[in-house]
C-alpha cells in the first residue's frame, strides 16, 4: 500500500488529520485533530443534554412528551451545525490527504 493510500485510509477511517500527520504536515494535522475533538465533544455534549431531558421526563411527572420534544428540538440546530462541521472537516481531510504532497515523496 502506497503512502498516499495510507494517508487517505488514516484520514477517512481513523481520524481526520492523521493522514496529514503521517505525511509530515504536523501543524495542519494537529489543528485538524483539535477541531475534530471540538466538534465531536460538542456534539456529544448536545446529545447528552438531550438524553438528560428525556431521563428527567421519566422521573418528573410534571413534564409531558410535548415539553420534552420541544426542549430537545431547541438543541437540534446546534447538533446539526456541529455534525455538519465535522463532516466538512472529514471531507477536507480525506481530499487533502489524497492531494497534499507534505514532506514524503511518492
Amino acid at each position: 500500500m502506497g503512502n498516499r493510500m495510507k494517508c487517505i485510509a488514516l484520514s477517512a477511517l481513523v481520524l481526520p488529520g492523521l493522514g496529514q500527520l503521517y505525511r509530515g504536515s504536523r501543524v495542519k494535522g494537529g489543528v485538524m485533530i483539535l477541531l475534530d475533538n471540538i466538534f465531536i465533544l460538542g456534539a456529544l455534549f448536545v446529545a447528552l443534554r438531550s438524553a438528560g431531558k428525556v431521563m428527567l421526563a421519566g422521573h418528573a411527572k410534571a413534564l409531558d412528551a410535548e415539553q420534552v420534544l420541544a426542549a430537545i428540538q431547541a438543541d437540534a440546530p446546534y447538533a446539526k451545525w456541529l455534525l455538519g462541521g465535522f463532516m466538512v472537516l472529514w471531507a477536507y481531510g480525506v481530499v487533502d490527504a489524497a492531494f497534499d504532497k507534505g514532506s514524503h515523496n511518492n
